[in-house]
């Protein structure tokens, strides 16, 4: 990454809403099936990072899973709300590329949701190549993204209903969502990309592609789903060397 990075998650009243989030809902469904995936394609996966961890509940998942993470973002506000809930957890400020980390250190790392904020093509690249610089010969790099049908539907977690202008997004255009889990109900802005164009990104940076999976509910879930079961609202790419 050679790029310098900003999002709107630097505003301090959105980091703290922001905290008390952890897996509910829709969200749930992006994180379950990540330790069957870990498992499957680096199962002696030891050193993780978590690139644009937030407030750090997917540094903290991963750290859950058994693994040494560090969690890294681009904004001091979330940052500092991961470090009061996880004084123990190892949290840094980066801003403008991962030069402090030696070249293929990490067995794992993901990047959950990172990617739909990331304002431009060129920045998404070098994001991707930065990444595959610090990934291990045999490492996974797990995207969770928003598949385009987040912003066209409505879900337990989220609502798109008023903002029918997303209908006509292409890729690299702004889209709209309000979340429904926290008191935060201002507008999220997020970057549509389709499948399409990730994978032509992936191929660019020389990732391979391992596997692409799209996690629907069971029905089965306490959670009163709305389109969850029929429809994914997340799109997990597991990518390689």
């Amino acid at each position: 990454m050679n790029g310098t990075f900003s999002n709107v998650y630097e505003d301090e009243e959105r980091a703290r809403a922001y905290a008390t989030l952890e897996f509910p809902g829709t969200y749930c469904l992006a994180f379950r099936d990540l330790p069957a995936l870990i498992r499957r394609y680096n199962h002696d996966a030891r050193r993780a990072l978590d690139f644009g961890c937030g407030t750090g509940r997917s540094t903290r998942f991963l750290r859950n899973f058994g693994l040494e993470v560090i969690g890294i973002d681009i904004s001091e506000a979330m940052l500092a709300q991961a470090c009061t809930l996880d004084p123990a957890g190892d949290y840094r400020l980066v801003r403008d590329s991962l030069r402090e980390f030696a070249p293929r250190s990490f067995d794992v790392i993901l990047a959950a949701f990172t990617f739909d904020n990331i304002p431009t093509d060129g920045a998404k690249a070098d994001a991707l190549s930065g990444l595959c610089t610090v990934l291990a010969p045999d490492g996974s790099l797990l995207l969770v993204v928003s598949s385009p049908a987040l912003y066209v539907n409505e879900w337990a977690s989220f609502s798109t209903r008023d903002f029918p202008e997303n209908r006509q997004a292409r890729d690299g255009d702004q889209v709209h969502i309000v979340m429904l889990d926290v008191p935060d109900r201002r507008p999220v802005d997020d970057v549509f990309c389709t499948d399409a164009h990730y994978r032509q990104l992936f191929e660019s940076a020389g990732l391979a592609l391992l596997d692409v999976q799209s996690p629907l509910a069971t029905g089965q879930e306490a959670t009163r789903w709305v389109s969850e079961t029929t429809i994914a609202a997340w799109t997990i790419y597991v990518l390689g060397h």
